[in-house]
């Protein structure tokens, strides 16, 4: 039977770390998601404004296989730099793939816009590889969600974003899957005027408040009328549909090859379908990796990575409401709990 891991964490995937720093004088930060040893990985991009870097590699038909980390910062195309601050801990740590007598660290990045949150943005150099280099030497097991990493300043529809996280794992095959979001929506992660998440369906365990049922149906197009009531009107972001976009990695201790890392990245994206309304429009970058460790053997099964896609847009779907559920409210973006407080 498939259950939420002992952290309910992507990190109960063997083999996967994650550190995280922020700066909430900037209102901004970075997640970095460690192998602990090279590992396959691909990427999915749907979001008509992406911004990413080294997710051409990640192609099936491209040369390298793995990769040493994943990094998701704030900070738009600024944030970008992020990865070279992962890349030098990496370096001096001996990590990267061997060209003569050098490494180089394969560190894919994709970044969320957070500029407009009322952080103190006017910095002459950007932070984010200093922000990433502390974050890689922070990686462990354990983190905490909401107001943290690449989700400090992120918001979701009406509500204050977060970084999320969620797992699940086959206590009798020895399967594990996870997921981890900075959720920086333009969509709604709730329903309406309603408190309960999109995800609510998939809640395991009262993760994201152990809410009852939505009391009724929702018309066609969604209200948000309690939303729109809740609008801070100098909360500059909700105001320009170009201020978010939504980064996740997803994770198994599987072993897969690039191909299905792809497929596994591919149906993983579901999760957001199925926790975000609207998402993946001409304005968001949404992007999410796919990372496979390599520990436990599938033995052919032609249904397992079906199954392994299903399981982790699951998981996406929850760490999407766990990520907004336990942000709290930072300026002009109010936290879940203070706008449906019962």
């Amino acid at each position: 039977m498939l259950r939420p891991g002992p952290r309910n964490l992507i990190t109960d995937v063997d083999g996967i770390l994650v550190g995280n720093h922020e700066d909430l004088r900037l209102r901004s930060g970075v997640s970095v998601v460690l192998c602990e040893a090279p590992s396959t990985a691909s990427v999915d991009v749907r979001g008509g404004a992406p911004g990413t870097r080294e997710t051409d590699l990640l192609d099936p038909s491209c040369l390298v296989e793995r990769v040493d980390a994943i990094c998701l910062s704030g900070g738009s195309a600024f944030g970008l730099s992020s990865s070279d601050g992962v890349m030098r801990w990496l370096r001096e740590h001996g990590r990267g793939l061997a060209i003569a007598d050098v490494v180089v660290p394969i560190v894919p990045t994709a970044i969320l816009f957070d500029l407009l949150n009322g952080g103190d943005k006017q910095w002459e150099w950007p932070p984010y590889r200093e922000l990433a280099y502390q974050a890689t030497g922070r990686a462990g097991r354990d983190f905490a969600l909401g107001n943290v990493g690449a989700g400090m300043g992120a918001k979701a529809g009406n509500l204050k974003g977060g970084l999320g996280s969620a797992s699940a794992v086959d206590q009798a095959t020895g399967l594990q899957v996870g997921a981890l979001v900075a959720v920086n929506a333009r969509g709604y992660t709730t329903m309406g005027d309603m408190p309960q998440f999109w995800a609510w369906a998939l809640e395991q365990d009262n993760e994201f408040g152990g809410l009852p049922p939505p009391p009724r149906a929702l018309g066609l197009p969604v209200s948000h009328s309690r939303a729109d009531l809740t609008l801070d009107p100098a909360d500059a972001a909700r105001g320009d549909p170009r201020a978010n976009t939504t980064i996740a990695v997803v994770a198994t201790n599987a072993v897969l090859d690039k191909a299905s890392a792809r497929r596994l990245a591919v149906m993983a994206q579901d999760g957001l379908a199925r926790s975000i309304r609207p998402v993946h429009t001409p304005q968001d970058g949404d992007t999410v990796f796919a990372i496979a460790t390599g520990r436990l053997d599938l033995g052919g099964d032609p249904l397992a990575l079906a199954e392994l896609g299903t399981l982790a847009a699951d998981c996406l779907a929850r760490a999407v409401a766990r990520g907004v559920y336990e942000a709290a409210t930072l300026g002009a973006a109010r936290g879940w709990r203070d706008v449906f407080a019962r």
